[in-house]
């Protein structure tokens, strides 16, 4: 089975990701009448910084908005992009200590992507390859 493994430019882009994103953050406040600008980019830094109750529950809803869309349309970018079980749980672990009620639900439908074949398990390949290699 052949891995997708990130590109160097999608590397360097992660990289560089939080840069680019305050430039354009900056440039979008200073667009709007300044009270607006100020009281938007506050609320920007509080989500950005993680820490406060809401900017957690925030960071749930942003992470859960595209489980929820390739729930609805078959595995959509998942399955495009080949991507593994770990990766999405990765990407939604802050689910679990911003809304654990939550949690199960998150891990449910994980669990039906990977049924559904929308999702890679590399634990299930990993115990597969050992047991072919040792048996």
């Amino acid at each position: 089975m052949m891995q997708v493994t990130p590109s160097v430019t999608h590397v360097q882009g992660n990289e560089s990701k939080a840069v680019r994103e305050a430039q354009a953050a900056l440039r979008l406040f200073r667009l709007l009448p300044a009270d607006q600008g100020r009281e938007l980019r506050l609320l920007w830094d509080e989500f950005e910084a993680g820490e406060t109750t809401t900017a957690k529950f925030a960071a749930v809803l942003d992470r859960i908005q595209p489980l929820l869309q390739n729930q609805q349309n078959g595995g959509g970018t998942l399955r495009t992009h080949d991507i593994r079980r770990d990766q999405v749980m990765k990407r939604l672990a802050p689910v679990e200590t911003g809304a654990p009620e939550l949690w199960p639900f998150v891990l449910q439908v994980i669990d039906d992507f990977v049924i559904a074949g929308y999702l890679k398990d590399d634990t299930a390949l990993i115990t597969q390859d050992f047991r072919a290699e040792n048996y």
